[in-house]
């Protein structure tokens, strides 16, 4: 079976109680607000997007991970000829299952690792996977799970630090605010500008990965990661549900139909497989 029967789109499903994605969260509503925008206030219903980037670098490291596992190395993100000021930190990278950008279009193939064909950047090489900004909103009911949307609620975070002594009573001496978005439940929206089986294999595994590795401080998503935030619970979605199907899985009164169970039997024990092993031939080569 060809991987192109699926399609390039494909969803994840993402759920966290707490994300912190640095200053990068874009919100549809103005913070000045004529002065009448208190960030603490509750009745807030304030949306707006996670950008890509965070996710991005999430899910590249998981795919690294599993890259690994099967034996093979991984492109460095960082470019082999920049200026790096730790040096001895690039090298243990290059020691712990990595391998200079670039150094793989040496092969006979010219392709390069199925790391470098997937993320690109290198002697202006488009990736062949487009990472979408994921759009959210409080309320549930605007939520469109085709169109890689989740539900969200974005609070700005006060963070004190403050004096220990009795005199001056706990006063501040630095603080910091941090825009969060809590109780997301939605999916990310990924597409494969070309369908390749390995590709959807490694997205599959990685995603597993990052699921069975959550607590994990390296594959935490975004900050605040000592106090829970970026604990993602990760799946993708089954590529083998229309629209209907895969709005279902997110409607939380309803629970799969005979037809979506028999879509999973088949994606497990026909499609995965299959692209498993041209993930292995395509390491191993």
């Amino acid at each position: 079976m060809a991987s192109d029967e699926l399609g390039p789109e494909f969803f994840v499903r993402l759920r966290s109680d707490l994300l912190v994605i640095g200053d990068s969260i874009l919100t549809d509503r103005h913070h000045a607000s004529n002065g009448n925008y208190d960030p603490t206030d509750p009745q807030n219903q304030i949306g707006g997007i996670i950008p890509a980037f965070s996710l991005s670098g999430w899910l590249r490291h998981g795919m690294e991970k599993v890259v690994q596992e099967h034996g093979g190395t991984a492109c460095h993100p960082g470019e082999a000829n920049a200026n790096f000021r730790k040096d001895g930190v690039y090298s243990r990278d290059l020691n712990a299952g990595y391998h200079p950008k670039g150094d793989c279009l040496d092969d006979d193939d010219g392709i390069g690792c199925v790391i470098l064909d997937l993320f690109g950047g290198f002697s202006n090489r488009p990736g062949k996977v487009m990472r979408r900004p994921i759009k959210f909103s409080p309320v549930r009911s605007s939520v469109d799970y085709t169109r890689g949307q989740a539900e969200g609620h974005y609070r700005r975070i006060n963070r004190n630090v403050v004096s220990r002594n009795e005199e001056d009573n706990r006063e501040a001496l630095r603080n910091t605010e941090l825009d969060a978005v809590g109780n997301l439940d939605g999916c990310w929206h990924l597409s494969f500008r070309e369908t390749k089986p390995e590709f959807v294999a490694l997205l599959a595994a990685a995603l597993d990965y990052l699921d069975a590795h959550q607590t994990d401080f390296m594959h935490q998503l975004g900050g605040a990661r000592n106090f829970g935030g970026g604990i993602v619970d990760c799946e993708l979605v089954n590529p083998l549900y229309n629209e209907t199907e895969l709005r279902r899985v997110f409607d939380r009164g309803k629970g799969n139909t005979n037809k979506m169970d028999d879509k999973e039997d088949e994606w497990a024990n026909e499609y995965r497989p299959e692209f498993e092993s041209a993930l292995s031939g395509c390491i191993e080569a």
